[in-house]
């Protein structure tokens, strides 16, 4: 009987530490591998009606955000990505965001409240139905990042902000570098 009172009380002390598991490892197992190509598409801007690509942003590395206003993650993660936003984007990091609002108005809405001055994305249209860039890019669930080098190929695909950050910081001397070549050839 002791034995098994110190077995089950072995269970109930691990069972937090196993269920506290990598939230990749739970929803990021089928996201794009580092050094694939990141699949192309084209943004529709409405400000000016200029179209961009996500090949025209090569030369730099740009961070795609998917989330929706509708998901609970995603606006726990919108000040953070802020945040990344306000540090890197003067660095030369390019942010993306990819929503998968069904709504215009709900959609634009949440970029005001929130700040979010980055190009903003949205097929307009059900998530894992109607989408295709779900389809492109694997999201199983959001929010899903991605970092892509100035070549155009995956350094990240993660479901944690955290590690979407720590690669950030890792890129701070790459990107002073990028920085020095971009200013260079625009004298």
């Amino acid at each position: 009987m002791k034995k098994i009172l110190l077995f089950l009380l072995a269970v109930f002390v691990a069972a937090p530490s196993l269920m506290a598991e990598d939230a990749d490892s739970l929803y990021a197992r089928d996201l794009l591998k580092k050094g694939t190509e990141a699949p192309d598409f084209v943004i529709n801007q409405d400000d000016n009606g200029q179209k961009v690509s996500l090949k025209s942003l090569r030369g730099q590395y740009v961070v795609l955000d998917f989330w929706a206003s509708w998901c609970p993650d995603c606006r726990k993660d919108i000040p953070k990505m802020k945040a990344l936003y306000d540090t890197f984007g003067p660095q030369g990091v390019q942010f993306v965001g990819v929503s998968f609002d069904t709504s215009r108005e709900v959609w634009e809405r949440c970029i005001k409240q929130n700040g979010m001055d980055w190009l903003q994305y949205s097929e307009l249209k059900k998530w894992k139905k109607e989408t295709r860039i779900d389809r492109d890019y694997h999201i199983n669930w959001i929010p899903t990042m991605y970092l892509i080098d100035p070549d155009g190929d995956v350094v990240l695909g993660t479901v944690e902000i955290e590690k979407l950050k720590a690669t950030l910081e890792g890129l701070r001397e790459p990107l002073k570098v990028l920085m020095k070549r971009k200013n260079c050839l625009a004298e």
